[in-house]
């Protein structure tokens, strides 16, 4: 390529320096017309080439050091460290952050790393959630947690009540509770959450009736439904999920119909249709009466598909092409825990009943890496993954792997019981055991 000629070009002139300032080869010198034009750009495209290469083979953390190897090269070489078009780029090739919170994206990109580095030594702040218990008002299903979603501000956690309970990460704080309607319907954990799909601004969930609702989280207006569930024609909405573009169900009790996929801006239905959960067809219409049947996992990647999982078989689907299938694995033969499915940025993670967990990209039909969860195939295995962790719940403890070299890290926790729900982002982890304690890590500590 036209960048690895100019790079060696400019290597030989990098020799030779004065002053400390970058002093291009001779041939360049006769060329300076020509050399005022394209140094920026040039450059950038190499720090952005750098980086992804160092990724690549050393991990995302290993980015920033070589970084800054780079700019230290000559005041020339500098001066492009302080681009905020580069820093926007490296941000979203290197962390998948396309969104801005911090002033500059330098910031940004320092705040990840930082994070993702905490994450890697245990460095963490931990905290418990609390609610006021009688909110309840007695009913014994009020406080089985069924899932937890984070955003950038909020923890939700679902109940099999039909609440929804909301908690500010930054304070720590209930700061409320939605509760989805009583309309009767088939079975007695019909409006249990089956899932919550939450942007920093708004909170979709569901229910295993199949009923939608939606909330402004200001408080600018009530909670609303968007769908009104029909357990007769669709089945048990097992569970729900979603990402900016679409929502997405799965669904079991009737076949043919396991995915429904939605427009999550006009509200409207695009898809119904797939044959994964017709096997479980008994275990989907169980659940309506007994919460202690796992049907499947349902989670969204960044890249717009969903990864879908039964005991028997995991399949990729891309929302975008309205359910088209993308890959289709059978474990027939040794089985999945299907609590332990997840996923996050373009990667999922999946554990078969002998303990063994893969990570695999969600596009290329590669693994990342191959992770041996001890004890897996003798105790209940809860998961949960973000872009460089990968965390199981199995006899009271927590553990940590890291993605990019399969390595196990450390124990995030020990002797919390059993856990029914955890959720991990880049930022937080949150757990929820059986003694109704919601438990909060928060590895952005400076």
């Amino acid at each position: 390529m036209s960048s690895t000629s100019s790079s060696s070009e400019d290597g030989g002139g990098a020799a030779r320096r004065r002053g400390g300032d970058y002093e291009g080869p001779s041939t360049s010198r006769r060329r300076r017309g020509v050399n005022e034009v394209w140094p920026e750009p040039f450059l950038e495209n190499l720090a952005a080439q750098v980086a992804i290469e160092e990724a690549r083979s050393g991990g995302r953390l290993a980015v920033a050091p070589s970084l800054v190897n780079l700019f230290l090269v000559c005041s020339t070489w500098r001066n492009v460290s302080s681009s905020d078009l580069l820093w926007a780029g490296l941000t979203q090739r290197i962390w998948g952050r396309t969104h801005r919170t911090h002033p500059t994206w330098r910031d940004e990109f320092i705040y990840c790393h930082r994070t993702a580095a905490n994450f890697r030594s245990r460095r963490s702040v931990y905290a418990t959630l609390h609610f006021d218990p009688s909110e309840v008002n007695g009913d014994p299903y009020g406080l089985i947690c069924r899932c937890l979603t984070l955003s950038e501000l909020h923890l939700a956690c679902g109940f099999a009540d039909g609440s929804v309970r909301l908690f500010d990460l930054a304070t720590r704080l209930h700061i409320a509770t939605y509760q989805a309607p009583h309309r009767g319907g088939l079975g007695l954990h019909s409006r249990a959450v089956s899932g919550i799909v939450m942007s920093d601004s708004r909170l979709v969930f569901a229910t295993l009736g199949g009923d939608i609702h939606v909330v402004m989280i200001d408080g600018g207006a009530p909670l609303r439904g968007a769908h009104v569930g029909d357990l007769v024609t669709d089945g048990v909405l097992v569970e729900f999920a979603g990402c900016g573009r679409w929502w997405v169900g799965l669904y079991a009790g009737v076949p043919g119909r396991a995915f429904h996929i939605w427009d999550s801006n006009t509200e409207e239905q695009v898809y119904v249709g797939g044959d994964l959960t017709d096997g479980e067809s008994v275990a989907g219409w169980r659940m309506l009466t007994d919460l202690t049947q796992i049907v499947g996992r349902l989670r969204v990647t960044r890249q717009e598909s969903a990864v879908a999982a039964t005991s028997t078989r995991v399949l990729v689907i891309d929302l975008s092409g309205h359910g088209t299938p993308l890959r289709d694995l059978n474990y027939t033969r040794r089985g999945l825990i299907v609590t332990s499915v997840d996923a996050d940025g373009d990667a999922y993670i999946v554990v078969d009943t002998r303990g063994l967990a893969v990570v695999r990209h969600v596009g290329r039909r590669e693994d990342i890496c191959r992770l041996n969860v001890r004890g897996a195939a003798h105790s209940r295995v809860m998961g949960c993954m973000n872009q460089g962790y990968a965390l199981m719940c199995l006899a009271g403890a927590i553990r940590v792997w890291e993605v990019e070299r399969g390595a196990q890290l450390y124990d995030l926790a020990v002797g919390i019981g059993e856990v029914s729900a955890i959720v991990a982002s880049e930022r937080h982890v949150a757990a929820y055991s059986n003694d109704s304690t919601i438990h909060l890590w928060d590895f952005g500590a400076e």
